[in-house]
């Protein structure tokens, strides 16, 4: 009987299947590539996802606020849009009188009584309302003239 360097006999090594050696890592071809084209589909479909589980901005929305500031009692709640043009809405109140707020295209917001600033929330857009206004004075039933600027 012949023996080769590997210690099997010369008849042997022709039976035996030959099964593919593993690479480098331990892994072969196939798996390398199943790895790779797994990669490159999460990298695919991560901003996909992303784009369902956040909205526009990146970030969960606040549904609405309910609180107190400088004793002033303020309301805030998201309504939903009436069609696809028109943005984010808030009903906001102060004492429960309403407060009027508007998105600047910068996606600030604004309120009637302090409208020369603008806040990245509704709630500081409100409370900056409340610091506008004077000890005592409150908001009036009907904010804003014709124009729709607060008289």
């Amino acid at each position: 009987m012949n023996v080769t360097m590997g210690g099997a006999p010369v008849g042997a090594e022709e039976t035996t299947p030959v099964r593919a050696l593993p690479g480098p890592e331990g892994r072969t071809r196939r798996e390398v590539a199943r790895g790779l084209r797994a990669g490159v589909l999460a990298a695919v479909l991560t901003p996909v996802l992303t784009a369902f589980r956040f909205p526009a901005g990146g970030a969960p929305r606040d549904t609405g606020f309910d609180t107190t500031y400088r004793g002033r009692c303020i309301r805030g709640v998201r309504m939903p849009a009436r069609d696809a043009f028109e943005g984010e809405r808030w009903h906001v109140t102060v004492d429960g009188r309403p407060l009027h707020l508007m998105r600047r295209a910068d996606g600030t917001w604004l309120s009637t009584v302090d409208h020369y600033s603008s806040h990245r929330t509704p709630l500081e857009a409100t409370r900056a309302a409340v610091d506008a206004l004077a000890p005592g004075q409150r908001l009036r039933d009907h904010q804003g003239g014709p124009h729709g600027v607060r008289a």
